[in-house]
């Protein structure tokens, strides 16, 4: 027997959860993103032809790149931040610091990356 709740969808939306429910919420976005990713990829190998390369366009599109970026550099920084706060536990009471940790480490990677892709994208060597 589960448990039952009543929650509405604007009550939900009203919880403020703060940084580790952002994480944990943009960390499963994260790994969706993935999977639609290579899902894209796979199916562009698998097709080829016009619907092949309308893929193989989307996703060599600087925007596009930005975005997988975006996620997969954060799943990972988010990932081992949870591995470190798992194998030792006691690490477990600074999990708001290891939070912030995070994400000063995220937006200094994620900065040099999306300055070398637009780099690239609107003509320059990167």
């Amino acid at each position: 027997m589960g448990i039952s709740r009543n929650v509405s969808l604007m009550t939900a939306l009203r919880y403020k959860g703060q940084g580790p429910m952002l994480t944990f919420i943009l960390h499963r976005i994260g790994g969706m993103g993935m999977a639609i990713f290579i899902s894209m990829h796979v199916l562009a190998s698998a097709l080829g032809g016009d619907i092949g390369n309308f893929i193989n366009d989307v996703y060599m599109s600087w925007v596009f790149q930005i975005i997988i970026f975006f996620f997969v550099m954060f799943h990972a920084i988010n990932g081992l931040r949870i591995t470190i706060l798992d194998l030792w536990p006691k690490l477990l009471e600074y999990q708001p610091e290891a939070t912030w940790v995070q994400w000063a480490v995220f937006i200094v990677l994620y900065g040099f990356a999306v300055f070398s892709i637009l780099t690239s994208a609107f003509g320059g060597q990167a």
